[in-house]
């Protein structure tokens, strides 16, 4: 048996968050990536544009769409989104690949020129948010679970002040949880303490 049936096999057996049952790409999702703590700032800005791109959707959406995400926005790179135009916006509202909203594509680019003005004020967005955050993973221990959190209003607030759009705080939490700043995998999920 290969490395990887080995570990489909030990995560099949194992228990995974209710949320990621439902569909073999929610489940790749939730046992590869989401929870790990990313330090990566344009990976990090990509996947809040994303959590974004989301709102009002399902996440299985976005997950299904990512691909064509990445293609039409050049693979998330801020200089390149920073600079599209009016065409690019036309060009992204005929692309059935992605979610044709003109507010969240404008959202995108705005967000990519926050990020590079952040850039060039010396402000590692990594270390922004991971600064905001302690350094480290904050672990919620209680049952419930969480649609925000203290965390997620004040970054909320800096980030709108900073220029970006579609960064509520329900956004935000959303996207701390993804990228690992918070570690939200129930009790009896498998990936709750990684090894």
């Amino acid at each position: 048996m290969s490395a990887a049936n080995a570990d489909a096999a030990k995560a099949h057996a194992q228990h995974r968050c209710g949320w990621a049952e439902s569909n073999p790409l929610l489940q790749s999702y939730h046992d590869a990536e989401w929870g790990v703590p990313e330090h990566d700032s344009r990976a990090l800005w990509e996947k809040l544009m994303l959590d974004g791109f989301q709102a009002g959707l399902s996440w299985l959406t976005i997950l299904r769409k990512r691909d064509a995400f990445r293609k039409a926005f050049k693979n998330f790179d801020p200089e390149k989104v920073a600079r599209f135009d009016e065409a690019d916006i036309e060009r992204l509202m005929q692309d059935a690949g992605i979610v044709r909203s003109r507010a969240k594509i404008l959202a995108t680019i705005g967000g990519a020129k926050a990020y590079l003005a952040m850039q060039a004020a010396g402000e590692d967005f990594s270390e922004f948010v991971w600064g905001m955050a302690g350094g480290e993973p904050i672990r919620n221990a209680g049952p419930e679970r969480l649609v925000k959190s203290e965390l997620s209003e004040q970054m909320s607030v800096v980030l709108k002040k900073r220029g970006f759009k579609f960064v509520g705080p329900v956004i935000v939490y959303a996207w701390l949880q993804a990228t690992g700043v918070v570690n939200d995998h129930s009790a009896d999920c498998f990936r709750r303490n990684p090894g």
